[in-house]
């Protein structure tokens, strides 16, 4: 009997982790990138350029809609991508999207910079499994 217990036990454990720490569900072949600027660009320091994120096989919602297949954009600036089922802060690093924003405006300082977008669910919980874009360096002077 207590053998049984201790599996039933280890069970709802594993469930649990499972169903909390593995995320929305993101379709297999949900693609995101970063249509502009390129890998390799150069823009002119001092002045604001635009950001525009794409999206295939999957659809965007504002935060706190929780509807299959979809999430929103966040951009990651000089950052890596979180470990999984870990909430994507928002900071100067981590910028959210909730809106469901496709572009934004950036004004960097000088230096080389790397730019991923990373899709997150209704509650800023990356998918699983993660949908996140090539990372891309740009550099601005």
């Amino acid at each position: 009997m207590y053998k049984r217990l201790a599996a039933a036990t280890v069970a709802v454990f594993f469930l649990f982790d499972v169903a909390f720490a593995a995320g929305t569900p993101a379709p297999a072949n949900a693609f995101v990138y970063i249509g502009w600027p390129s890998d390799g660009q150069v823009v002119s320091a001092g002045k604001p350029f635009r950001v525009w994120f794409g999206l295939r096989n999957m659809g965007v919602a504002p935060k706190d809609v929780k509807f299959p297949n979809t999430g929103h954009h966040h951009l990651l600036i000089d950052a890596d991508l979180l470990p999984s089922g870990q909430d994507i802060p928002s900071d100067r690093n981590h910028l959210h999207f909730g809106a469901g924003e496709t572009e934004t405006i950036l004004e960097l300082p000088p230096g080389k910079h790397t730019l991923q977008l990373l899709m997150g669910d209704d509650k800023h919980i990356p998918h699983n499994p993660p949908v996140y874009s090539k990372k891309i360096t740009i550099t601005v002077k």
